[in-house]
């Protein structure tokens, strides 16, 4: 992506009334002000929360916000100029329980109140293969305590990924660590009995994945 372009979609993203771009300092400061008002004050309803992190364009909070219309999504990513497409989308489409926040994922502690999220979804991250980099993976144990924190007692985390390091590396740490593996999944488009939302929803890269005929894995667990 160009430049230019990317420069008109991070313009067009401070237009968007479905997008939320705070600064570092807003959201570190303790007084961000959609912590613990997020269904209140931006979707101004009163359902339940998902979110998906690392959401690129998204597609998976679109999709899923078509399959469960009783629900709000929020999209999480750094990367602005990739959501814009599923926040115009969103927009065109009138939907309204659909929103994106560009922030650092390792900031959601102080960007929801505890008990807050319902759910969250993970889809195909980063899988930081290098041990160097353990920190920045989605599923190491801080970041899976700063989840338990936002998650309503019974919230569950979901886990897409076509890495089979992230998936075997997250099968071990939950293990591990204890916490309760409702369903594991290694190719899930070989599995009959894999849920529609697992299934019925491609992101741009994972029909990459597929065309290169790399299995799909899944993960919904929950953090004791």
């Amino acid at each position: 992506m160009g430049s230019k372009n990317k420069l008109k979609r991070f313009r067009e993203n401070e237009s968007f009334e479905n997008v939320i771009q705070p600064s570092r300092e807003e959201i570190t400061s303790g007084n961000f002000k959609y912590q613990g008002n997020w269904k209140s004050d931006f979707f101004k309803n009163d359902l339940p929360l998902v979110l998906e992190l690392g959401c690129g364009k998204g597609e998976y909070c679109l999709g899923l916000s078509a399959m469960y219309p009783e629900k709000n999504f929020l999209g999480i990513d750094i990367k602005g100029a990739r959501f814009w497409r599923g926040a115009k989308t969103a927009l065109t489409e009138n939907n309204t329980r659909v929103g994106f926040l560009r922030t650092q994922i390792e900031l959601i502690d102080q960007i929801f109140a505890p008990g807050e999220v319902d759910e969250i979804w993970i889809t195909f991250p980063d899988p930081q293969i290098k041990y160097k980099r353990t920190k920045h993976r989605l599923t190491n144990t801080e970041f899976l305590q700063k989840y338990k924190g936002i998650l309503k007692e019974d919230g569950v985390v979901n886990l897409k990924t076509d890495s089979e390091f992230m998936h075997g590396y997250t099968l071990g740490l939950l293990h591990g660590e204890g916490h309760e593996i409702i369903e594991a999944n290694h190719d899930v488009y070989k599995n009959e009995y894999s849920a529609p939302e697992v299934v019925g929803i491609q992101t741009f890269y994972e029909k990459q994945y597929l065309e290169k005929n790399k299995p799909i894995t899944y993960i919904r667990f929950k953090i004791n």
